[in-house]
């Protein structure tokens, strides 16, 4: 382990950015996903122990406590962020965990994400998932978006690209597009990268408790002790009286 970023975050950050505007997507997947990811992993696994299911979450392996804690916005109520990007195989990887943990919450979870956009020329990433969730098809959509560009192999970096996909999912090009270009999209896409910088957001995904508390499938070891981990922290919080 070169930095304190995992194997997860490296490869997203650091490998995934640059390939990701240097290869056509297909070549991409073989040698990045496929080459790269292999050969990491297996230097990766070796310095991670078995993690049994019931074994205890520790803080410092599990999850660390942030250094740049931030303020909930809701009070009494247990506020869980992912810092994810759509260009990130492994959000791609934990969204169907990750959903379902979030659908089985009790009402005093607020569960949201933050897109994050590394390079400038990803922010239209960021400002497609404020244009679905203003257009109420977030929920429906998002998804969807991952699953093009890493299993359709469609980039989605050019505004005519993402709005020829969104025509594709049955949205009015004119609407999508005007939603898209809004003032208020782009101003949500530039404030979502002021949160990352605020929480030092370094790779993703990443999810925060309650502003302080921070896990990932790549800082617990597997996404099943990611859950667990996300469980055991909702909980403290809970504990803690929402503080």
């Amino acid at each position: 382990m070169i930095s304190p970023l995992s194997f997860y975050r490296q490869l997203c950050v650091r490998g995934l950015l640059v390939a990701f505007s240097l290869l056509p997507l297909g070549q991409l997947s073989a040698q990045i996903i496929g080459q790269t990811a292999g050969q990491a992993a297996g230097s990766a696994a070796s310095n991670i122990k078995p993690q049994p299911g019931n074994q205890k979450i520790q803080e410092g392996i599990d999850y660390r406590i942030s250094t740049a804690p931030q303020p909930v916005e809701t009070k009494n109520k247990v506020e869980v962020i992912e810092f994810f990007w759509y260009g990130c195989p492994h959000c791609f990887e934990f969204e169907p965990e990750l959903s379902a943990w979030a659908s089985r919450q009790g009402k005093d979870v607020v569960f949201k994400r933050i897109p994050v956009a590394f390079r400038d020329d990803f922010l239209v990433h960021s400002q497609l998932f404020f244009t679905l969730e203003a257009m109420g098809k977030g929920d429906a959509l998002n998804n969807k978006v991952m699953t093009a560009i890493h299993k359709e192999n469609k980039r989605l970096l050019t505004e005519n690209d993402i709005a020829d996909w969104a025509v594709s999912q049955g949205l009015d090009r004119n609407t999508f597009l005007t939603t898209f270009r809004s003032f208020a999209t782009v101003s949500k896409a530039r404030n979502a990268n002021q949160q990352s910088t605020n929480y030092r957001i370094d790779g993703v995904p990443t999810v925060v408790i309650q502003g302080r508390y921070v896990t990932s499938p790549s800082i617990a070891g597997t996404k099943t002790k990611a859950i667990q981990t996300m469980d055991y922290l909702v909980d403290k919080v809970r504990k803690e009286k929402y503080k």
